[in-house]
């Protein structure tokens, strides 16, 4: 097992590294620079600003280099922990992606809880009672989930809320609480504005892992292990639990992967329709505007976020199923 996790931990340096590479070349890939966006948006409003002073700028960001020279220098800063200058608020990007880091976490974890809380139970009962009522029901509201995209998801969840039961609907926080210091009664004020997003995020992950769990366990429940368990006796929900369900787990688990970052981003439409102070809005912002050490920084972290889902999803899948740390 620890040979299975080491030999995991030593590819992560060279994924980076690639990951690094990748991320910078997309966001160089777009004409002109962060100076170009922003000129154009002087002129747009009538100022101008003098040629000298824009090859100043160019020159001070590093953009009149050569782009592997600034990939270079993009990663020697980085190797010191050190994520740039934020071209458009000139703050530090550590410090701006750090304001928005703990709530995008809570908010994400939020949503992956709830997620596989509702999941995995949904299509428990859906592969247990088979073309049942409860099980057409189920399968209904999974393809309904599925087909609604988040954004749109989020205004029916919002029209709703606000509608029926005079409900904030933007924002995680009243308007009261939103720069006041951290107090009992604002972390109840986040939880009471919390659920909502946290629901429009998880709903289509909710249908597709239901799906998934289903799909699955019909598979394990009519292998022959199954019904050996039955012929000697054993109690159903006994069976179902200690056997079929731990093998139903594996595609669920290596879902962690892709499902991890997904969730960090906040789901950068329904971030923006639904006014969230996390990382999502940022992100569109930073690339819209081409502040790309921003963006890099952001998209490094989704990096990172992926190979940490997927080696947690190797870990667990050899945790859950032997088959896998005797082939390791």
């Amino acid at each position: 097992m620890t040979r299975y996790i080491l030999q995991r931990l030593a590819l992560l340096p060279l994924l980076m590294v690639i990951y690094s590479f990748v991320i910078f070349v997309i966001i160089q890939a777009p004409p002109g620079d962060f100076l170009t966006a922003y000129v154009a948006t002087l002129a747009s409003s009538g100022s101008s600003i003098s040629q000298e002073q824009i090859e100043a700028w160019r020159a001070q960001y590093g953009l009149d280099q050569p782009m592997i020279v600034q990939y270079w220098l993009w990663v020697k800063h980085l190797v010191h922990g050190n994520f740039g200058l934020s071209l458009e608020y000139q703050r530090p990007n550590a410090d701006l992606i750090g304001e928005q880091i703990g709530l995008t976490l809570a908010l994400a974890l939020f949503s992956f809880f709830l997620t596989w809380a509702i999941a995995i139970p949904a299509g428990i009962y859906s592969a247990t009672h088979p073309r049942s009522i409860g099980d057409h029901i189920l399968t209904v509201v999974n393809y309904v989930g599925v087909a609604t995209p988040n954004f749109m998801l989020a205004l029916i969840l919002m029209w709703v809320a606000f509608a029926y039961f005079d409900l904030s609907v933007t924002g995680l926080y009243s308007p009261e609480y939103a720069d006041a210091p951290w107090s009992w009664g604002k972390f109840l004020d986040l939880m009471a504005h919390l659920w909502l997003p946290a629901l429009v995020l998880g709903i289509a992950g909710t249908a597709r892992l239901s799906r998934i769990m289903r799909a699955n366990l019909l598979d394990e429940l009519n292998k022959p292990y199954v019904v050996t368990a039955r012929a000697k006796g054993m109690k159903e929900w006994r069976l179902v639990l200690r056997y079929p369900v731990r093998l139903a787990f594996n595609p669920l688990i290596s879902t962690i992967g892709w499902y991890l970052p997904m969730l960090f981003s906040g789901s950068l439409i329904v971030a923006t329709v639904m006014n969230l102070p996390n990382i999502g809005p940022l992100l569109l912002r930073a690339l819209v505007n081409q502040d790309m050490y921003l963006a890099g920084g952001i998209l490094l972290i989704y990096s990172f976020l992926t190979i940490v889902g997927t080696l947690l999803s190797d870990i667990l899948l050899a945790l859950v199923d032997p088959r896998i740390r005797v082939g390791s």
